[in-house]
């Protein structure tokens, strides 16, 4: 049987997650390919290498209404998979079941509402503004991913013949399978990798090094760990982070106001990560307390557990019960309560490794690629 994976963004997050959807279908023996639109100038992220992507630059309304067409027409999966309900995912794959009578599964990762305030958002444009909205070259309703649509989706959800969730926010909100964001924990393996050597290849030694190996945003809580190496103020200590925002220029305020205590790697090919993340001391995971925040899982989670790693992460969202006891938890926001947890972590080194290796034993058991193709292979096997 074959997958066909659609992506609404291929320049934005949701690749992520159907980059790793497309793994764990190639664990299960299927063909799998990937079907999104590029909105941006790049990938977000770097794909596998056995992964066929089809991708379809992305057009606002009217111009949109063609590319669709084309989108359609590339679809030729068994299972059709839409990662994220938006228009540009979800809508299209609805429009390909009406002509095929192939099954949609939808995945949500994220509540996308909650980017634009939650359920406080409304659009409730007088008639003027609303003729700007739809006739104005860049009015908003000719966005694909308007968050009026975004609703509109929403309200379309049980349309799906399965639903995969991948927090306990969207179940409570959606319903759903739980199919949490995992790792494949024989390629993330510490035992295949000397920190040390990996400190030199990527230029990292003589430092302590804190490591974030993702996007930074605003929810993400980066800053608040620049702010505890601020205030310890010890020369050996860096914050690395590994890619960076591919939205705005948030990665440069960071470097402006911080930049003695950053170093910034490029991304990377998932293939290279583990490498990287070995030359990590620690994997700060710092999210803030947000709406946004509490609807997602983040893989920096597992790619530090995978890697034995020691976490200091947030109490926000499911993070407590992701790391069960493995992990070193503050409240959000906390600069101070990060900045004492490094200190400890640094002076029982030996016991903070130790609490990495029960860590990797909890994503072995509760979030590999493995744990997923089990959940995948269920979700199938009820329809």
């Amino acid at each position: 049987m074959k997958v066909s994976l659609i992506v609404s963004d291929l320049s934005g997050g949701g690749s992520v997650r159907a980059f790793l959807l497309a793994q764990v279908f190639k664990k299960l023996s299927y063909d799998v390919e990937i079907v999104g639109f590029l909105f941006g100038k790049e990938l977000y992220a770097i794909p596998p290498d056995n992964i066929p992507i089809i991708s379809i630059a992305g057009k606002n309304y009217p111009e949109f209404l063609p590319v669709a067409i084309t989108a359609l027409n590339k679809i030729d999966g068994d299972i059709i998979y839409a990662v994220k309900p938006k228009p540009t995912s979800f809508g299209i794959s609805l429009i390909r079941k009406l002509q095929t009578k192939r099954p949609v599964f939808l995945d949500m990762d994220d509540w996308e509402l909650s980017w634009y305030g939650g359920s406080e958002w409304k659009y409730n444009p007088n008639l003027k503004q609303f003729a700007r909205d739809i006739f104005k070259k860049n009015g908003e309703l000719r966005y694909p991913d308007h968050p009026l649509y975004l609703k509109w989706l929403e309200s379309l959800v049980s349309r799906a013949d399965a639903l995969t969730i991948d927090t306990q926010f969207l179940k409570k909100r959606f319903g759903g399978v739980y199919l949490p964001n995992g790792k494949d924990t024989s390629l993330f393996n510490p035992d295949q990798y000397d920190p040390e050597a990996s400190r030199v290849r990527y230029n990292l030694s003589g430092y302590r090094i804190l490591m974030f190996p993702g996007a930074p945003r605003p929810h993400k809580g980066v800053e608040d760990v620049l702010i505890a190496l601020e205030h310890l103020n010890e020369p050996d200590l860096r914050l690395v982070i590994v890619g960076g925002s591919p939205y705005d220029n948030y990665d440069e305020q960071l470097k402006e106001k911080w930049g003695h205590w950053i170093i910034q790697l490029p991304r990377l090919p998932v293939e290279v990560m583990p490498e990287v993340l070995a030359a990590a001391h620690i994997v700060v995971v710092p999210q803030r307390d947000t709406i946004v925040a509490r609807a997602q899982f983040p893989l920096k989670l597992t790619d530090g557990m995978a890697m034995a790693k020691p976490i200091l992460s947030t109490h926000v969202g499911d993070i407590p019960e992701i790391l069960g006891d493995t992990g070193y938890l503050v409240d959000a926001e906390a600069p101070e309560q990060i900045a004492e947890k490094i200190q400890l972590i640094f002076q029982n080194l030996d016991y903070a490794n130790a609490q990495g290796r029960k860590s990797r034993e909890r994503c072995i058991k509760y979030y590999s690629t493995d744990t997923m193709a089990v959940i995948i292979s269920d979700v199938i096997a009820s329809l």
